[in-house]
């Protein structure tokens, strides 16, 4: 959510910065809430008058009494209780004011960072680099799931008995994996020198409202029947929710932390191949970093976020790149955004395995989260970024270390996590 002074006094940036990101539907909200804005100001100031006329008057019935004016005295007390009753009305309306310009405030997108390539979707995102040599080995790489299942490690058959399309069991050494890549990622990230935590898994409604936009919590979100209560899509939304209200003292910032979830989230499967696989589901395990900062130092921090992840994927051998996303590819409350993307072998080209955001003062403006400087009280910034998500970082390690006899092999950075094995081998059929 932006500051409203910026609509009040530079409206048509707002209006371009709509166009930018070619939602050219919602350029009349922004008159919408200029119009509100006036009225609601217009009300408050009667409200204001009253209440100033309210006190002047309580004096002069003060002395009319001493003076033994009563019916005098009556009538300004008459006076006061129409005030009283006007001014109930008015605080109504300031009441329903501000909630209609929150509703629509809160569709309005964040103003973008000038550097944000111009394009209308993800197709429209601009690669930035690489990083390691995207091999295609002198043999057919297996589909993820065909490498799992040659483990033993894979068992969506029995997830759908239970649970429903888009969910799986992880078994045995897979698992493993899993779990070993997650507890590297958490151990990545401390030496990085950010706070290790496990935040709740379920956030009620006012956090979500904070740190999304509404079409993206309607996209993503669960909610828990009968509760106020939604499983979260990703441990940023319940780490940002932890400062709701507060005022963050400046020797604090930088806040850094790393956190662990489950993540639920409500995506379709794709067709066809994938529908076998683990590539896109309804439930899967993150590592994710976030930061509370300054302003001025959000966009350095931005820098060296998304640089962790590409540093984390590649002491695991494996290749990656990063995309700068588009502005029309860019989620409401983001200010600048990018991709990490890894190499797949089988397919011959990138995929998304993290992104990393910075959000301005978006979710801190609309959950409060506040420092106090020289120049008065003002709103963090906050970023997030992925460390690893998987099952997608599996596959993307599964890919790039499986060999042409179907083992796979551990990576130096991995073993300590799996009781020192060097390589997993195939079953015997």
């Amino acid at each position: 959510m932006i500051d409203i002074k910026l609509l009040r006094e530079d409206p048509e940036t707002v209006k371009e910065n709509i166009r930018k990101k070619f939602q050219h539907e919602k350029l009349s909200l922004v008159d919408e809430v200029i119009a509100l804005d006036a009225e609601s100001r217009k009300n408050k100031q009667e409200g204001d008058d009253l209440r100033a006329r309210r006190n002047k008057i309580s004096k002069e019935i003060g002395a009319l009494m001493a003076a033994g004016k009563r019916e005098e005295a009556a009538d300004k007390k008459a006076e006061v209780a129409a005030g009283a009753k006007r001014l109930a009305e008015l605080e109504k309306m300031s009441q329903l004011y501000q909630e209609k310009i929150n509703k629509i405030m809160m569709m309005i997108p964040n103003i973008i960072d000038p550097s944000v390539p111009i394009g209308k979707d993800d197709s429209e995102n601009v690669e930035i680099q690489k990083y390691g040599d995207p091999v295609v080995p002198d043999f057919e790489v297996p589909y993820h799931a065909d490498i799992l299942n040659s483990i033993s490690g894979l068992d969506k058959e029995s997830a759908g008995r239970t649970s429903g399309n888009g969910f799986y069991y992880l078994m045995g050494d897979a698992a493993r994996i899993h779990s070993a890549m997650i507890s590297y990622a958490r151990d990545f990230m401390i030496d990085k020198g950010f706070t290790y935590c496990i935040p709740p898994f379920m956030i009620r409604s006012n956090v979500v409202n904070g740190v999304m936009s509404f079409a993206e919590m309607e996209s993503m979100m669960y909610k828990i029947e009968n509760e106020d209560l939604y499983l979260i899509g990703t441990s940023e939304h319940s780490m940002i929710g932890k400062f709701k209200g507060e005022i963050v003292q400046k020797e604090q910032l930088p806040i850094t932390m790393t956190s662990y979830s489950p993540c639920f989230r409500k995506e379709v499967g794709s067709h066809g191949i994938e529908e076998r696989g683990v590539y896109r589901v309804h439930q899967f395990e993150k590592q994710e970093m976030v930061v509370l900062c300054e302003p001025e130092e959000s966009m350095d921090w931005y820098n060296k976020m998304w640089k962790y992840t590409v540093d984390f994927f590649r002491s695991l051998d494996i290749p990656v790149r990063t995309l700068e996303c588009c502005s029309g590819d860019l989620a409401d409350l983001k200010v600048k955004s990018c991709d990490v993307e890894a190499w797949s072998p089988r397919q011959k080209k990138y995929f998304e395995v993290g992104s990393c955001s910075t959000l301005g003062d978006a979710q801190a403006r609309r959950l409060g989260i506040r420092t106090k400087g020289e120049k008065g009280t003002y709103f963090v910034h906050t970023l997030n970024n992925t460390v690893l998500a998987t099952p997608r970082g599996l596959i993307a390690f599964l890919e790039n270390n499986v060999q042409q006899d179907g083992s796979i092999r551990i990576p130096q950075a991995l073993r300590m996590y799996m009781g020192g094995k060097e390589v997993i081998c195939p079953n015997q059929v």
